[in-house]
């Protein structure tokens, strides 16, 4: 299908992603945002393989490596510290590395500086306020008052998705994992230069974004979801790592600004249904939210932002595109969100413990294989 106009909801990593490759494709694309300031994590963030392999494709590679940390291997610490296995990450492409760590906000402006320049309108601080198909595609209006139509609508608004409540309000809600994740910004001591992984019940990893910097994060067992205030998150954060091996409690005691602090209680949901009805389309975290425990949320985002604007451009109907785009999704997401979850159900007792450098490689193989 040729000159689309297409209206994605959510300005996040997929939204952004969905923007480029339309834009080459030479559909119109439009971007809203709910968020006014369009700020994102001052965290970091791990692009796996698969991704680098994405983005080559879309060819912004080489903004990503300029703006991040690029690494070729993972390795994995048991809980005392000792080095259980340095396991290399697949090249999926023959030039560049396997892995990258970039910061959020780094990461943003790389994505978002592209949709611009492909031609992408963005407009902050809008949410949709009724979706109504008609013949010819979906009139829209939106929450200041202003109105469109597009041939197509699609919902990249992450795991909480406006879209997905007003497509499909009965679906079941995003489910606690029954853990959460900190994170916190350190410099870069040199001899972290890979993602290190340290498993256990409260799982912990350092990830290179730059020569300067890196990130830690730690997952942790959060019984009933409980809600920790701003003042005081730092401590907390240290008092959860107290019997962390000795470099990342060493680390710990650098964890001092509460507002450095990012907490986030770990969520996961997969639509087994249909992820599209009439001309909109739901991607990313809004169809299959996963848990960090593989590092693949926004890999999974940025390779449904391909394959969709691929089956576009081979079908002769939105219809048949969006049945195409999930058909080639399913299973592979659907394996990501699981095995995250396995891993996540191991370090709380509530499923068998996972070995996560078994884990990690069988991820590796799938996530080589085309999309």
């Amino acid at each position: 299908m040729q000159n689309l106009s297409i209206l994605i909801v959510g300005g996040g990593i997929g939204g952004l992603t969905s923007a480029i490759a339309l834009g080459q494709k030479g559909y119109s694309v439009e971007i809203i945002e709910k968020d006014p300031e369009w700020s994102v994590y001052g965290v970091g963030i791990i692009q796996q393989s698969n991704v680098i392999r994405a983005v080559a494709q879309l060819g912004i590679i080489d903004d990503y490596l300029e703006a991040g940390f690029p690494f070729d291997r993972l390795d994995i610490y048991l809980p005392n510290g000792d080095l259980a296995a340095k396991i290399p990450a697949p090249r999926l492409t023959d030039k560049y590395p396997a892995q990258l760590g970039i910061s959020r906000r780094a990461l943003q402006k790389v994505l978002a500086d592209r949709a611009v320049a492909e031609g992408a309108n963005v407009r902050l601080g809008l949410v949709v306020q009724t979706l109504q198909e008609d013949g010819n595609g979906v009139a829209v209006e939106f929450s200041d008052g202003s109105n469109g139509h597009y041939d197509l609508v699609i919902g990249a608004d992450g795991v909480y998705s406006q879209m997905r409540e007003m497509l499909f309000p009965d679906v079941e809600k995003p489910k606690f994992a029954g853990q959460s994740v900190w994170r916190y910004n350190f410099k870069r001591p040199p001899e972290v230069d890979a993602l290190s992984v340290f498993e256990g019940p409260i799982g912990t990893g350092l990830v290179p974004l730059s020569d300067e910097l890196m990130y830690m994060y730690v997952t942790t067992p959060e019984p009933g979801n409980p809600k920790y205030p701003r003042k005081g998150l730092a401590q907390v954060m240290r008092e959860k790592l107290n019997a962390a091996p000795p470099f990342i409690a060493e680390l710990a005691q650098q964890i001092t600004d509460d507002e450095g602090v990012v907490y986030k209680p770990l969520e996961w949901l997969l639509l087994r249904g249909d992820w599209h009805k009439g001309r909109v389309v739901l991607i990313g975290d809004a169809s299959h939210a996963t848990t960090p425990h593989l590092g693949q949320g926004a890999g999974m985002a940025i390779e449904d932002s391909l394959v969709l604007a691929e089956e576009l451009i081979l079908a002769d109907s939105v219809k048949e595109a969006f049945v195409a785009f999930q058909k080639r999704r399913f299973e592979r997401c659907c394996y990501i969100v699981e095995s995250s979850v396995a891993i996540c159900d191991g370090q709380i007792g509530e499923g068998p413990l996972v070995n996560v450098a078994e884990a990690t490689a069988d991820m590796f193989k799938v996530i080589a294989e085309p999309i």
